[in-house]
């Protein structure tokens, strides 16, 4: 139970300041001054340093996923049980909504809450894509991106790692990725983190949900079944 209440919690927190970094701060306008916003760098640093964070906070507890990816990636790798799975990724993704429901209360203080929407956090593809990026651009992207979020995290967590560093290179590797893929689908590497959103938001992130489901896992399995040939010392679930 201590577990599963890491991993909601830890997605709750994931969300709502990653996601939150893109609602309320990507962009600031102020009269007189201009753009105070973070924008693409700083949103894609949010992420990535509040995993570093969460990490450390929670890694002890639960192994800090906070992402279904993580957790079939950990699992293809043979670090995982499978009985473990279903409640990691339930959790997961009630920490997320959760959290997209925090966040969508506090856009309702905006002054023009009645045009204030969760769609800019949310991930896409073609007209929703903030590069306006095909469908086949961004399951191949969110795919590829999740192989290598996956890769870095099972090598980081490897015996023969450093000791202690697992959240830095974890934590920068996404901020990596965040920089390279917003531009395409928003990236997302986590259908938890895509989920959250998209039930607030209904219409077309539902009917694109899928696609945030299906490429991360698949680009996290081909990962975990990598890291079998890789580390083939921890082949044995713990």
């Amino acid at each position: 139970m201590k577990a599963l209440v890491a991993e909601a919690l830890g997605t709750f927190i994931l969300v709502v300041c990653g996601c939150g970094a893109a609602a309320f701060a990507a962009s600031f306008p102020v009269e007189g001054v201009g753009d105070l916003g973070i924008g693409l760098h700083g949103v894609s640093f949010a992420f990535g340093l509040v995993i570093v964070g969460c990490v450390y906070a929670f890694g002890g507890i639960s192994g800090c996923h906070l992402n279904p990816a993580v957790t079939a990636g950990l699992f293809a790798a043979g670090r995982f049980e499978s009985s473990k799975v279903p409640g990691y990724v339930i959790a997961q993704v009630v920490g997320a909504v959760a959290g997209a429901g925090c966040l969508l209360l506090i856009l309702q203080g905006h002054p023009d809450a009645a045009s204030v929407s969760l769609e800019g956090v949310a991930n896409g593809y073609g007209e929703h894509s903030p590069g306006r990026y095909s469908m086949v651009s961004g399951f191949v992207s969110e795919a590829l991106f999740t192989f290598i979020f996956l890769t870095v995290i099972l090598g980081a967590t490897s015996p023969n790692a450093p000791v202690g560093f697992a959240g830095l290179a974890i934590g920068l590797t996404l901020t990596v990725l965040l920089l390279v893929g917003i531009p395409i689908t928003n990236l997302s590497v986590n259908p938890a983190r895509s989920t959250g959103p998209a039930l607030f938001i209904g219409g077309w992130a539902i009917g694109q949900l899928w696609l945030f489901w299906v490429a991360p896992i698949v680009g996290g399995g081909l990962a975990g079944l990598l890291a079998r040939f890789l580390y083939a010392e921890e082949t044995t679930a713990s």
